[in-house]
């Protein structure tokens, strides 16, 4: 009787090995690609629920309620049109981010969103503003400070360079709030 014996030899360790770095080395690119576009949409998705809920906040109160982009979330913060950082209070936060949560402390903060939050800072927040104020009704004012209307469309727009994709959130003056991708066609539910 025969004995069989089980297992790997050693060629073909060796072969499998290889064949293991080969498509590892065809994947790398695009694998990385993935993880930065993920972050770029975890950015976006936070921004995102930042903006809506300063304006569900807005309308809850009956007042007016800032979603800030800020420099830093301690108090050397100072509203900055690329972030990465975001706030949202009452109260205009610029100096005051460090301030715990509170209804009755200037700025009163409602939330903080980090750069730190689920993307890291390899993505960068773009926007032609610093500042989105919700009035009592939900819509975008431009009574407050720090905030300039020039159309009806406000943009964000979170994108870290090279091959990834632009994420946009677009704002209206009327209050709707969306994330959509500027690369798919606008005829698309997920283009702009």
């Amino acid at each position: 009787m025969l004995k069989t014996k089980s297992g790997f030899g050693l060629i073909e360790l060796i072969i499998a090995m290889a064949i293991f770095f080969i498509l590892l080395s065809i994947a790398a690119p695009n694998f990385s690609g993935w993880i930065l576009n993920a972050k770029i949409r975890t950015k976006a998705e936070s921004v995102l629920s930042g903006l809506q809920l300063a304006r569900a906040e807005a309308v809850r109160r009956n007042s007016v309620v800032r979603f800030q982009l800020t420099t830093t979330s301690d108090d050397t913060c100072a509203l900055d049109t690329a972030g990465p950082n975001w706030i949202v209070s009452l109260d205009v936060a610029t100096g005051k981010c460090g301030t715990v949560a509170s209804e009755t402390t200037d700025p009163r903060i409602i939330q903080l969103g980090s750069s730190a939050e689920g993307s890291g800072g390899s993505t960068t927040l773009l926007s032609g503003q610093s500042s989105f104020v919700f009035d009592g009704m939900g819509r975008l004012t431009s009574t407050a400070s720090a905030i300039d209307i020039k159309t009806s469309l406000a943009v964000l727009c979170i994108d870290a360079g090279g091959t990834a994709r632009c994420l946009r959130v677009d704002v209206t003056s009327g209050g709707q709030i969306r994330m959509c991708d500027p690369a798919l066609p606008n005829t698309t539910t997920q283009g702009c």
